[in-house]
Formats: C-alpha cells, sequence, structure tokens
C-alpha cells in the first residue's frame, strides 16, 4: 500500500493503473475510519481492480464556530484499516496542497443543497462538492463510493456528477448502525456514556416515522410531530432540523408516498449528529433495536 501526499504523484500513480487497463475506484474520507467506512472499502475493493482511500480534513466544508479543529484523527489507525482491506493506496494530501495561494474556484450545486444540511450549515455543500470534483479530478475513479448516512451529500455529488458530464460512477452504500441502531460516525467519539444514549433518539424517530407509515400514517405533520415528540424526551437532545423530503430534489413533502425520505439532525449536548430513513410500506413496523419504553 502506498501513501501519496501529492496531487501530481496521486495523478501519475493513477495514470499508470488505467493505462495498464486497470479500474480505480475512490472512497472519499476524512479519517478516523469506522465499520462504516470500512464497508465503502469492501464494496469497492469488489468491484475494482485498485482501490484508492483518500483521507483529507476538508476545511472548506467546515463553517467558523464547528469543529474543524477538534476533529477526530487517527492515520496510523487509518492506515492500518485500509493495508487490512486490500487498500492499493491512500492519498493524503495537506491543506495547501489541495488549496494552494490563491485558491478562488468552488463548486455551487443550487437546488438540492438548500435544504436540511444545506440550510442549516451554509456553505458547507459548497465546499464538499469542490474538494469531491478535486478529488475526481486527480484520483479519475471510474467509481467512487458513498454511505446513504449522508444522503444530502450523496446527492449534490449525484447532481454534480450528471450536470457537469463527468465520467465517474456514484455508487451508494447502506448506513452501517451499530448494534443499537445509531449510525455510525466519526463524531459519536465526541459523545459521553450518557449523550451516548441519548444519542439513540434519532434512530428511534426515524423508526418510529417508519412505524406509523407502515400503518397508513400519511400525513406528513403527523410524522414530524411524532419524530419531534421522541426527540423531546432526551435532556440534552436539541433538534437542528427535522424532514419529510423527495429523495431526489430533497424537496419537503406536501403529500407522503413510498420512498419519502425522513431526515434529520440533531444536537446530543455539544455533538451534532445526522440520519434519514427512505419510508417504505412494505416493511414491517416492529420496534427497533435499543427502543425505549414509557
Amino acid at each position: 500500500m502506498e501513501v501519496l501526499t501529492e496531487t501530481a504523484r496521486m495523478k501519475e500513480w493513477s495514470r499508470a493503473c488505467r493505462e495498464g487497463g486497470e479500474n480505480v475506484g475512490l472512497v472519499p474520507t476524512m479519517g478516523y475510519l469506522h465499520e462504516g467506512h470500512l464497508s465503502l472499502i469492501r464494496h469497492c475493493r469488489s468491484e475494482n481492480e485498485r482501490v484508492v482511500v483518500s483521507i483529507f480534513v476538508n476545511p472548506t466544508q467546515f463553517g467558523p464556530n464547528e469543529d474543524l479543529a477538534r476533529y477526530p484523527r487517527d492515520p496510523e489507525a487509518d492506515f492500518t484499516k485500509c493495508e487490512a482491506l486490500g487498500v492499493d493506496a491512500i492519498f493524503m494530501p495537506d491543506v495547501k496542497e489541495i488549496y494552494r495561494p490563491g485558491f478562488q474556484t468552488y463548486v455551487m450545486v443550487e437546488e438540492v443543497s438548500r435544504t436540511m444540511c444545506g440550510a442549516a450549515r451554509p456553505g458547507h455543500f459548497r465546499g464538499v462538492a469542490t474538494v469531491v470534483l478535486k478529488l475526481f479530478n486527480i484520483v479519475a475513479p471510474s467509481a467512487a463510493y458513498f454511505g446513504n448516512k449522508d444522503y444530502q451529500q450523496l446527492q449534490v455529488i449525484r447532481t454534480m456528477v450528471r450536470d457537469l458530464d463527468l465520467d465517474v460512477r456514484i455508487e451508494p452504500c447502506e448506513t452501517v448502525r451499530e448494534h443499537d441502531g445509531l449510525a455510525m460516525s466519526s463524531r459519536n467519539a465526541y459523545l459521553s456514556p450518557a449523550e451516548r444514549k441519548q444519542a439513540l433518539c434519532l434512530y428511534q424517530a426515524l423508526m418510529e416515522a417508519q412505524r406509523l407509515f407502515a400503518n397508513g400514517e400519511r400525513q406528513p405533520k403527523q410524522l414530524l410531530q411524532a419524530m419531534s415528540d421522541r426527540i423531546d424526551r432526551e435532556r440534552d437532545a436539541v433538534v437542528d432540523y427535522i424532514s419529510l423530503v423527495h429523495p431526489e430534489t430533497l424537496r419537503d413533502l406536501e403529500e407522503m408516498n413510498d420512498g419519502a425520505l425522513a431526515a434529520l439532525a440533531v444536537k446530543i449536548g455539544r455533538t451534532r449528529l445526522i440520519d434519514n430513513m427512505l419510508l417504505d410500506a412494505r416493511q414491517p413496523s416492529e420496534p427497533c433495536p435499543g427502543q425505549m419504553t414509557q
């Protein structure tokens, strides 16, 4: 496994692979790898001759008062995990390698970035789209792998690829959860034991919406209220947003249909967590793991 830190070297490495007839798959990450990331790498490994994992904490997608400085990092552990899964190359550039002096070109994906996290974190998706486009240009992968947990990010990238005619296939992968349903996230490391228990409310709120939907509820207001009520039971939980949106346009829904996306962002103490679920009337409405009762 090679660890590449320079853009020019990464381009050379990828070009040599492609000229040799090998597909290159890319898993973009900000490091501090967990099982969710590893599932993306496994998926990538199964479909490509060569696997590249990028590790880059992208400053342009963090707001002024967000957690850029304290975002968890453990490169040595990341290298060990990647090597164990047969990753061929890690691209780990310095910030100055990606944003050279005088950098002034950014990518804006307009409509799908307006709602949800886009509304709560102005400029976030401008940073995401810009760095992902740069990674695509540097690595030139035939396919790139993203998790459904960051659903809005996935839609922003899909839209950018479509609109700019990029020659890369976007492969979405299922959200990986802990045994009790909490979506895996690098930011889970911030949670105290008490906050970790309270964080289950995100998944439980989504499962309550799924239960009601499977039982015939079709009023968005009722589903939103049920999710809000579940979050409000936790002392340290503060809702950022709770939304029911079209899965492609991410516009708020006035009428419910199968495949509607329930999405939410909640602060547990100082930690902002996100989660989502596509509602499906055919799925059973069983209690979720760790469901609290009163």
